[in-house]
């Protein structure tokens, strides 16, 4: 089976293609490097372009008529950034995406796998959401995955595409083979700012935030190893027609699923587990929240098991683990200036 994937060479979706190349499946990758790695892609098939660019993607589809599904991971990610820059943000994940949906119906492939986030998700009592837990995005970035998912899921109603977004909660680790990892100069999330720290990239670990109410007052977040994640997106695309028929049919052609461990986990926890993974402290220090933070929320994640056949089987010990050696090896793999 051939998947374009947009965003193929970014760290979620180098990771997809690893894993659905290690599933007999083709990946394409669209990407403008942007923010990805031309390293990601070697010995794929790349088509150095924008999703925006109509011409590009319509030569994806001449080339590779017989693209089975479109995988779209092609977006700006970073909460404070987008909190700074909104109008990047809004071009990018939601201009640039309505085109890519409107070539797809245009050509006649309108199956996709939408990249979404549980960050749209408002806070709930006990923090597990489910699918149809209140939404309240309340950054650009997370306001521009709601929008993407109601533009896709209004495709799908209006011009008889197949939409299954897959709302991930927080990535962590690499691709278990060292195929590819995080990728940006300087990490965002949480691991990958712990795995600076402990090898003297960064001075000390900032726990954004201490006073959330939560069991020990730092955010709570459900952390699942970019390779279950990449495991469920080769899922979805190989039980694409099966998804829809587990589904009851929605009269509207589009599924929401969950993608976490559904357990919550403490960002002083997270740090506790990567300090026993590591074998020793870590300097820390306790600031306050980022522009964007919230106090977080997990997954409720049946809906994965019964409509996919999926749960996350990879421990955070071993999503630590990875990442740790991930550090070890990505200057020898990524070329910085």
């Amino acid at each position: 089976m051939k998947v374009l994937v947009t965003g193929g060479a970014g760290y979620i979706g180098s990771t997809i293609c690893s894993a659905l190349m290690d599933n007999g499946h083709t990946p394409i990758i669209l990407d403008s490097l942007v923010t990805g790695r031309r390293e990601f892609t070697r010995d794929r098939i790349f088509y150095h372009a924008d999703i925006g660019d109509t011409t590009a993607v319509e030569r994806v589809f001449a080339e590779h008529p017989d693209i089975s599904a479109t995988i779209h991971c092609a977006a700006l990610i970073v909460v404070p950034e987008s909190v700074a820059m909104p109008y990047e943000y809004y071009k990018e994940n939601v201009v640039k995406s309505l085109e890519l949906f409107h070539t797809l119906r245009r050509l006649g492939h309108g199956n996709v796998v939408f990249s979404s986030s549980a960050a749209m998700y408002g806070m709930v009592p006990g923090f597990m959401v489910t699918e149809d837990s209140p939404l309240v995005p309340n950054s650009p970035y997370s306001r521009t995955k709601y929008m993407m998912e109601m533009v896709l899921q209004d495709f799908c109603a209006a011009y008889g595409m197949h939409g299954i977004a897959l709302r991930y909660f927080n990535p962590i680790g690499a691709d278990p083979r060292m195929r590819s990892g995080i990728h940006v100069k300087e990490p965002t999330h949480i691991v990958g700012k712990l795995v600076e720290t402990a090898q003297g990239r960064q001075a000390e670990f900032l726990i954004t935030g201490a006073d959330w109410s939560t069991r020990d007052g730092t955010g709570i977040r459900d952390y699942i190893h970019v390779w279950d994640l990449a495991r469920a997106h080769v899922q979805a695309v190989e039980q694409f027609d099966q998804v829809f028929q587990r589904a009851g049919n929605p009269a509207d052609n589009y599924v929401v699923i969950n993608l976490g461990t559904g357990r919550g986990v403490t960002v002083r926890e997270m740090v506790a587990a990567f300090e026993k993974v590591y074998g020793q402290a870590l300097p820390k220090r306790e600031t306050q929240p980022r522009p964007g933070d919230v106090a977080g929320a997990y997954a409720n994640a049946d809906r994965a098991r019964a409509l996919l056949g999926w749960q996350a089987e990879l421990p955070i010990e071993q999503g630590i683990a990875d990442a740790l050696r991930w550090g070890e090896v990505r200057n020898s793999i990524l070329k910085f200036d």
